[in-house]
C-alpha cells in the first residue's frame, strides 16, 4: 500500500512542486492550503486519489482536522511536508502584534500541532518522515526579516528536538532550508519584484535563484527509503547563500 503524505502550502511554489514528485515516486498526497483553486489545478497536475483540504494552518483546529480528514480517506499518514509559511519584512517598529503572532501561528504552531496530532499514525508507519521547509534566514542575519527569520530558526531547532525525541519510534525528521526560490511568496512583500530579484541573485555565489525543482528533489530524497539513516539534519538548498556575499555582490 502506498504510502500517504500531508503537503501543507501545497497550492504553489516548492509544496506545489514537491507533491507533484512525491506522488510521481509512488506516494498518495494530501495537498493543504488557504485557497481551494491552486490546490485544484495542482491535484489535476497530479491525478490519482489525491485529496485536497481548503485550511489555514495558523488556526488551531486545523492540524486536528487534517489528520482526521486524511485518516478517513486513506486510512494511514506515513509522510509531512512543513512547507506553509508566512513572510512579512520590515523594520522593528512597523511590526504589529498580528503579524508577530501570525509568523509564529503558521511557521511555528502549525508544524508543532500538525505533528503532534499525527504522531499516533506515524508511530505505526514502518517509514514515518517529516520534512520541515526552512529557510537561509534561519541562520543568517537579512536586514527586516526578524520575523520570518526567527520563526525559522525555532523550526529548526524543533527539527533537531523531534528528531532525537521521535528516533526511538523510527520518526525520521530533516528540514530543508532554501535560499531565495522564484515562487509566489515573495510579491507577498516586495513591492519592485524584478529588482528584489536581481538583489536576490546577485548574493548568491552561484549566482542564480533556485527553481522549485531545486527543492522538492530535496523533500522527497530526505522521505526516501535511501536516506533510512538520516535524521536530524538541516539541509542548505541554497546556492551557497549562508557562505556569505560573493566577491562581485560588494560589502
Amino acid at each position: 500500500m502506498s504510502r500517504v503524505a500531508i503537503v501543507t502550502g501545497g497550492g504553489t511554489g516548492i509544496g506545489a512542486a514537491a507533491a507533484r514528485l512525491l506522488a510521481e515516486k509512488g506516494l498518495e498526497v494530501v495537498l493543504v492550503g488557504r485557497r481551494a483553486e491552486p490546490l485544484e489545478e495542482v491535484r489535476a497536475r497530479i491525478g490519482g486519489r489525491t485529496l485536497v483540504l481548503a485550511a489555514d494552518m495558523g488556526e488551531p483546529g486545523t492540524p486536528r482536522r487534517l489528520v482526521d480528514e486524511t485518516l478517513a480517506a486513506f486510512g494511514r499518514l506515513d509522510v509531512l511536508v512543513n512547507n506553509a509559511a508566512v513572510i512579512r519584512n520590515g523594520p522593528l517598529e512597523e511590526h504589529s502584534r498580528e503579524w508577530f503572532d501570525r509568523h509564529y501561528a503558521v511557521n511555528v504552531a502549525g508544524p508543532f500541532f500538525l505533528l503532534q496530532a499525527a504522531l499516533p499514525s506515524l508511530r505505526e508507519s514502518p517509514d514515518a518522515a517529516v520534512v520541515n521547509v526552512s529557510s537561509s534566514v534561519g541562520s543568517m542575519v537579512k536586514p527586516g526579516t526578524m520575523l520570518y527569520g526567527s520563526s525559522k530558526a525555532a523550526l529548526e531547532y524543533l527539527t533537531r528536538a523531534w528528531a532525537y525525541e521521535l528516533a526511538a519510534d523510527g520518526i525520521r525528521v530533516n528540514a530543508i532550508a532554501p535560499g531565495p526560490v522564484d515562487t509566489p511568496i515573495h510579491a507577498t512583500y516586495a513591492d519592485d519584484l524584478e529588482a528584489t530579484y536581481a538583489d536576490l541573485a546577485r548574493r548568491i555565489p552561484l549566482g542564480r535563484m533556485g527553481t522549485v525543482d531545486d527543492l522538492a528533489v530535496w523533500v522527497w530524497l530526505l522521505v526516501s527509503p535511501e536516506t533510512a539513516w538520516t535524521t536530524g539534519n538541516v539541509v542548505h538548498v541554497d546556492g551557497g547563500q549562508v557562505l556569505g556575499l560573493p566577491e562581485s555582490a560588494g560589502g
